[in-house]
Order: structure tokens, then C-alpha cells, then sequence
């Protein structure tokens, strides 16, 4: 795999709520999760119960491709930011498992009060919007493997 730029690292690390789109026979759906990013292995973890209408929509619609933000909230057009990513979702098992676990409850530990479901969304793709470096300047990575 292709090291993911920096600036897009740091600008995922900074943050903690992704917007998720999920399809079911062509109808879309998102929400909002949650997150912790695992740079070792490039991989968000977020947790939801597979009764949510996206993860349900998402499991009958044959486990297909998965897309999102994360945005920083301005109003300030010089310091706009944020990432779309596009990417590949799948529930976690095993010693994958126990390593999203111990991440995700680090990073949010009123999450032990709940039961945890948790998911891997593997980015393919990864854009940074960084207007702070020229407007409309983007900063692209592409899962070349």
C-alpha cells in the first residue's frame, strides 16, 4: 500500500464524526458515526448495531462500495477543509477484532456502557479539500494495491 499523505493523516487524526453512504437496490442512505482511524492499517472503526437502517441497507444490498466525509464545520472559505473517501466496509472478526476494540474504547470510553458491533470501512480512495493551501487545493490518495 501507498503511504497516505500527511496532511491527510493529520487532518483525519483531528477529528472524530464521518458521514457514511451506504446503497440498497439504487436508494442512498448515510449517517453519521463515530470514528477512530487505525493508520496501520488505514482503516475507520465505527460501531453500529446491524438493525440502523444503513447497516441493514447495507448488508442486503450485496456489501457493496461505501463512500463519506469528514468536514470541519467553517464559515470561513479560507479555512475550508475536509475528506471525502470512498472505500470498502466490512464487519470485524477475530484478532482484527480486538485491536478495533481496544482503539475505539480508548478513544471513546463511554462506548463500554453499550454493546459494540463494530466496523471496518478500508478507504480505496481518500481526497483532502485544503483551502488553506490555495482555495479549492485538493490533496488525493488511491489505493494503488
Amino acid at each position: 500500500m501507498n503511504p497516505v499523505d500527511k496532511k491527510i493523516l493529520s487532518f483525519i487524526s483531528q477529528h472524530h464524526v464521518l458521514s457514511l453512504a451506504v446503497s440498497r437496490e439504487n436508494i442512498p442512505w448515510c449517517c453519521s458515526c463515530f470514528y477512530c482511524y487505525l493508520p496501520e492499517r488505514n482503516l475507520f472503526v465505527v460501531t453500529s448495531d446491524p438493525d440502523t437502517r444503513h447497516i441493514a441497507d447495507f448488508i442486503a444490498g450485496g456489501e457493496g462500495p461505501v463512500a463519506g466525509t469528514i468536514a470541519l464545520e467553517t464559515r470561513i472559505t479560507g479555512k475550508i477543509r475536509g475528506i471525502q473517501f470512498a472505500g470498502t466496509m466490512r464487519r470485524l472478526e477475530g484478532e482484527e477484532l480486538k485491536m478495533a476494540k481496544r482503539a475505539y474504547l480508548k478513544n471513546f470510553p463511554i462506548a463500554r456502557a453499550t454493546k459494540l458491533h463494530l466496523w471496518g470501512v478500508e478507504p480505496t480512495l481518500l481526497k483532502l479539500t485544503d483551502n488553506r493551501l490555495g482555495f479549492g487545493k485538493k490533496l488525493w490518495w488511491r489505493n494503488l494495491g
